[in-house]
């Protein structure tokens, strides 16, 4: 008997105990993609290490969900605090696993693996936007990428046996997916293209080649200007460039054109601007362009019916979850919410209900 033949033999559930330890161990891959990604570091080096004292971490106090219990969520060097995040990751993977194996590990065992690729991005993509309110583009369209390659390997992703079936299913849906939440973006700049930026008395900011620096943050002018009609506007009590300065002038900053009081300037030609005021009008996006990147990578794997699936309960999660937070004064109502995580869970509903739903 061949070993293929021997584990065929292993009762159903031993096979549960693996795939759940297995996503435990993904799952702590997955804590280093949730801090590393967004960094722009690399996933490979340095080796896991403590982010306090940057002792690097063996593998006897790096054994996924036993280690932080034991170690009681701290540091085994220096005692510093360890994020409970790093185990809920490894504990939610592991029963997505486990729910993938248990839901499709009969029917196909390729096509439980499949999808536990699926739910180990969404999970991924969760965190980093709930962090950074950014889903990066290795998540994205690495994501739409893996989708059409299991869509090729394994056509009963599309709940079909034909493989052009499949291919034209993952396309579909990975097209449809980006055009409606692309629409959306365009849709929400033209309705709430602007938002007011109420600083404190005598606030100093700061124009860089790169950046918008205020007090408590900076902003990329690539998240501001995406539209060439798009514009931060302010009224400036003190205004000085490198080699002059201005009082009490209105000021107009768009892509190609800076406008102080009556005199134009290239915006390429000033390096740096320092600004004393106390309120900014600058363009908002209602969604980003991350989103419309994550919308495909989910149509790639679901096709056209789990996209439309996703967006309406995305949708409603979302509305329910920003007004509650907004009423109980949580959340201020001009600050951003990630929508990331809501196509994330409406997505992770129809990988493991979307037969069920359909033949509703």
């Amino acid at each position: 008997m061949g070993l293929a033949e021997r584990w065929g033999q292993m009762p159903f559930h031993f096979w549960s105990v693996v795939w759940f330890g297995l996503g435990a161990v993904v799952g702590s891959f997955l804590n280093v993609c949730i801090h590393r990604l967004p960094r722009g570091e690399s996933l490979v080096t340095p080796p896991s290490h403590c982010p306090h004292c940057q002792e690097r971490i063996p593998w006897f106090l790096n054994i996924p969900l036993a280690s932080w219990l034991s170690l009681r969520g701290r540091c085994g060097f220096c005692g510093a605090p360890i994020a409970a995040r790093y185990f809920l990751v490894e504990l939610l993977t592991g029963l997505l696993f486990l729910g993938a194996w248990l839901a499709y590990g009969e029917k196909s065992p390729a096509l439980a693996l499949v999808y536990c690729v699926a739910l180990a991005g969404l999970v991924t993509a969760t965190f980093i936007d709930l962090e950074h309110l950014m889903i990066p583009d290795g998540l994205t369209l690495g994501g739409a990428a893996t989708g059409f390659l299991a869509s090729l390997l394994v056509p009963e992703l599309h709940r079909t046996t034909n493989l052009g079936d499949a291919l034209r299913s993952c396309l579909f849906g990975a097209g449809l997916g980006a055009a409606v939440i692309y629409a959306i973006v365009r849709l929400g700049k033209l309705a709430l293209g602007r938002q007011r930026l109420a600083l404190a008395p005598q606030s100093r900011i700061y124009f860089t080649e790169e950046h918008l620096v205020l007090p408590d943050q900076q902003i990329p002018y690539g998240e501001l200007f995406y539209r060439r009609s798009d514009a931060i506007v302010f009224e400036a009590e003190r205004l000085e460039l490198i080699d002059r300065g201005y009082a009490r002038v209105t000021v107009r900053l768009t892509q190609d054109r800076l406008t102080i009081g009556a005199e134009e300037f290239v915006p390429e030609a000033v390096p740096w601007m320092e600004v004393v005021t106390d309120e900014l009008v600058v363009p908002r996006e209602a969604m980003g362009l991350g989103d419309v990147k994550f919308m495909a990578a989910i149509g790639a794997f679901c096709g056209w019916t789990g996209v439309l699936w996703s967006l309406l309960i995305s949708a409603f999660l979302g509305s329910v979850v920003g007004v509650t937070l907004i009423a109980l004064r949580r959340h201020a109502r001009s600050n951003p919410i990630p929508y990331g995580p809501y196509l994330a869970v409406a997505t992770a509903v129809w990988i493991f209900c979307g037969d069920r739903v359909l033949k509703w």
